[in-house]
């Protein structure tokens, strides 16, 4: 009979794990997870970042590109050279001239070194870093903490952002407006004498014992300030109800202590409320419960009349009140909360542990209607992302029609439009095949119209982010940025592309699953994630406009001199110095431009679209066809037009000539003038606008031409340089303004002409991470995730390990089949840990459940804090 006991408990926790583990199916489903799987390599290679990928392409582009140049230059100077030398001239090579012809070819190769350095971009991993590492910085100011860099560029081609509605859509202060009570709806709070005493003393008690006794109303820290909320915001809105009406929520409090409840079912997002149990002056029980009205509703079978007495409540009864009540209150964007209670008789002592049979036959004290106001600047932020073609969809727990209310107030949906706003019951239906799986071509229908999706799960939050960004059904792949403040919601946050968790109210769970964290909960500061995203995109597409010039003039004036005098026009050091101001300089100067409002005017660019655009290689070639004419017509007959002495065909040792110096110091001046033309890269004409918001773009520019000043006058041989007089100055100043005067005539040519221009560093196919790179990566990645879905199931498994265990001590109090029992049951739950074991939070929450003395009730059950 006891071994039969046994194998019964034994069944009834296979059950229940079964039953917990059906719940979370979906998170186990949505990309496979399970223990046994932990160590099998993981098939899908990690994505690069879109700008990452098109850089990397563009980088290997450039370099091939300035290898062959600068061998290319190598072999005809060493060419021309020899021809030159041994077959025209018929010079022997003789022993005492061997190290004069050594540095002829040391004099090659520097030069074609000095090619190599200057084509190939390695100024642009700096840029990268310098305007993602400034970006972050700014973030920090508009309440973005960015934990992941590449989050920051992400977020600049976002196609969707999933926002949780209560704190981040609203302000997360809740107050109870209406109210239901004693057959009468009361549209403000309702003067506490007008209320039956009975059932004004039933509202305290539910109320304040029926609450995490973490959740408080404090004081207001300033004379005038609203009284500040301290715990779960909805338990402070019903505390608030308590004080509107003239009650001490407190004095309740003391009389039944936290350690003197006597069984409590904490909150979860499945049965959408929370229950107390406390033991009553003369033995028998009563029972607390409250949540979500048209939830708690169908479990009562009495409400509380005018007079404060029970009076039958049938399903005709709870139909009207949802048609009268609770309805329109939901329409007004209000949440509703059915508070109840029932009784129980002393003996027999119910079996606590069957909580379907204990929360049901209620009776109904009241139902609230709280409102959590939209802040005053979401509105004007959702409008500003679906112009910039982002579409936003709110996801939350609340009643479908307070979450229809609270969209329109936000702006998501307008009166009319054809989207859809459905509860996660609706969406279920629809994405689920006959076996209950999720199908790909079924979120494909639905989630393109999707703007609302309400009574959501966690598990339906993962699973639509999963679907949105697993979608082939458009050209580009969406971006889909999540919002999420709980444990539950790690696996959406770190399925997405990027996740923000919210500093205030989210877990420590939420927070490291996130790439960023929003430290004020506020959905407009994701609006600034956007753009500061999209300026990270356009600083480096602006460096490399600049840089791109640079590159194709330097490289050209190189090798064209080279083999046309023998000799470089721009000398090694020089090329080194133009570089510095092309790489380092530049990167700081065009990497800390701040974002401005027109970056939200466009769509995000996409994958396909190159990084440097028509409009880029039209300023690129246009400005490079100025500075070359410029240069060789310097080169060729500069002599004659400053009345000099040439410097083409010098000795090997020969001193630095004005002419050089000239070509040099007109080329750098075409460099800093064209650096304020790169700050465009959209054809736009006002090249100055906004110039004095980057102090640190001036500082450069300014800086920059100091040195140069220096350089010229006093470097003397090691730059190769000879002071230069006024007039020759002004000239090479005068130069280098008419970048700025060419640059509006290439801004007149219209881009849509040039047919023949082609875009570069466009990103085609998916750009993929090799594995060995990611060996260490992938298993911490799959680690965590699996942390984050399997935590729930643990949770749940544990406290039915608990539970059983309990009941088989009970059973066994004697005898020596207690142990064989219990031997028995821990090897059925060591087998099951080895087959699901991870290290999860789930684990340290239930030792510190088990350990600590005050965690547990007077009648052993353990005490879990809940909040609804």
């Amino acid at each position: 009979m006891q071994d039969g006991n046994v194998e019964i408990l034994q069944n009834k926790a296979k059950q229940q794990d079964g039953a917990a583990a059906m719940e979370m199916q979906p998170l186990k489903s949505a990309e496979g997870g399970d223990g046994e799987d932990k160590k099998k390599p993981n098939p899908h290679k990690k994505e690069k970042s879109v700008l990452q990928g098109k850089l990397t392409k563009l980088a290997v582009q450039i370099g091939k590109a300035g290898l062959l140049m600068s061998a290319v230059t190598v072999i005809i100077l060493v060419l021309y050279f020899a021809i030159d030398t041994f077959v025209v001239q018929r010079r022997q090579w003789l022993p005492e001239c061997t190290p004069i012809y050594i540095q002829y070819f040391v004099k090659f190769f520097i030069i074609g070194v000095t090619v190599l350095v200057v084509a190939v971009p390695e100024g642009l991993p700096l840029a990268v870093t310098i305007s993602l590492a400034y970006s972050v910085k700014k973030m920090m100011k508009d309440n973005n903490l960015v934990r992941h860099l590449d989050a920051c560029e992400t977020m600049g081609n976002a196609t969707a952002i999933c926002s949780d509605k209560t704190g981040t859509l609203t302000t997360n202060r809740m107050t109870v407006v209406q109210a239901y009570i004693g057959d009468v709806l009361y549209k403000e709070i309702p003067d506490p004498d007008a209320l039956p005493a009975k059932t004004l003393d039933c509202l305290v008690n539910a109320i304040s014992i029926n609450s995490a006794y973490t959740s408080k109303v404090l004081p207001a820290e300033q004379s005038g300030g609203l009284p500040r909320q301290v715990g779960n915001k909805t338990e402070c809105g019903l505390l608030g109800f308590l004080l509107d009406l003239k009650q001490d929520y407190q004095t309740v409090r003391n009389l039944i202590p936290e350690e003197k409840l006597y069984k409590v079912y904490t909150f979860n997002s499945v049965r959408k409320s929370m229950s107390t149990v406390v033991k009553l002056g003369d033995g028998s029980f009563r029972l607390y419960s409250k949540g979500a009205s048209e939830i708690i509703l169908k479990k009562c079978s009495k409400i509380l009349n005018g007079a404060g007495d029970p009076r039958l409540f049938k399903p005709r009864d709870r139909d009207e009140m949802v048609k009268k009540v609770i309805e329109p209150m939901a329409s007004e964007g209000l949440r509703t909360i059915c508070i109840s209670y029932r009784d129980f008789s002393q003996s027999p002592e119910p079996d606590w542990e069957n909580e379907n049979e204990i929360v049901a036959d209620l009776t109904c004290i009241a139902v609230v209607g709280i409102e959590d106001p939209v802040r005053p600047e979401v509105p004007e932020a959702i409008q500003k992302c679906q112009r910039a073609g982002i579409t936003v969809r709110m996801v939350t727990g609340d009643n479908i029609n307070t979450a229809r209310a609270i969209a329109i107030k936000c702006g998501i949906i307008h009166p009319g439009e054809d989207f859809l706003c459905i509860d996660g019951k609706e969406f279920n239906r629809r994405i689920r095949n006959e076996k209950g799986e999720v199908e790909q071509e079924r979120i494909d229908k639905l989630w393109p119209k999707l703007r609302v999706l309400a009574r959501s799960s966690p598990t339906d939050k993962h699973t639509l982010v999963k679907g949105i960004i697993d979608s082939t059904q458009l050209e580009q792949r969406q971006v889909v940025a999540v919002t999420g403040d709980g444990t539950n919601d790690g696996p959406a946050l770190k399925k997405a592309d990027v996740g923000f968790a919210m500093g205030i109210a989210g877990t420590d769970v939420a927070k490291e699953a996130s790439d960023i964290i929003l430290t004020d909960d506020n959905f407009s500061s994701i609006v600034k994630a956007v753009m500061w995203g999209r300026n990270v995109y356009d600083s480096i597409s602006k460096f490399l406009q600049f840089q791109l010039t640079v590159n194709v003039v330097a490289v050209i004036v190189a090798f064209t001199g080279a083999c046309i005098t023998q000799d470089s026009p721009l000398k090694a050091v020089q090329m080194l110095w133009v570089n510095l101001i092309m790489d380092t300089f530049a990167s700081l100067a065009l990497a800390t431009e701040p974002p401005t409002e027109s970056l939200l005017l466009r769509k995000p660019y996409g994958r396909n679209k190159p990084l440097i655009s028509q409009t880029m290689m039209k300023n690129i070639l246009g400005h490079g066809v100025y500075q070359l004419t410029l240069i060789f017509t310097l080169l060729f007959v500069g002599e004659e037009i400053f009345t000099i002495d040439s410097g083409r065909n010098a000795p090997l040792h020969s001193p630095p000539s004005e002419h050089y110096t000239i070509i040099f110091n007109t080329f750098v001046m075409m460099q800093l003038f064209n650096e304020i033309n790169a700050r465009k890269i959209h054809g736009e004409r006002n090249v100055f606008d906004g110039i004095f918001r980057n102090p640190i773009f001036c500082i450069i520019v300014i800086g920059t031409f100091g040195i140069q000043i220096v350089i010229v006058q006093f470097g003397g041989k090691p730059f190769s340089c000879a002071p230069l007089e006024l007039d020759q100055w002004m000239w090479c100043i005068f130069l280098g303004i008419g970048e700025l005067v060419w640059g509006q005539v290439i801004s007149s040519i219209p881009t849509s002409r040039l047919k023949f221009l082609k875009g570069a560093g466009r990103l085609t196919q998916k750009e993929e991470i090799p594995d060995e790179e990611l060996n260490e990566d992938v298993e911490e990645i799959d680690h965590a995730e699996r942390e984050l879905r399997r935590g729930q199931i643990l949770w749940f498994r544990g406290l039915n390990r608990i539970q059983t265990q309990i009941e088989v001590v009970n059973t066994f109090k004697s005898g020596a089949s207690f142990q064989g029992a219990l031997r028995r049951q821990s090897s059925t739950t060591s087998q099951n840990q080895d087959v699901t074991h991870i290290s999860s939070p789930s684990h340290v929450s239930l030792s510190n459940a088990l350990s600590s003395p005050t965690s547990t009730s007077a009648a052993g059950h353990p005490r879990r804090e809940g909040i609804p």
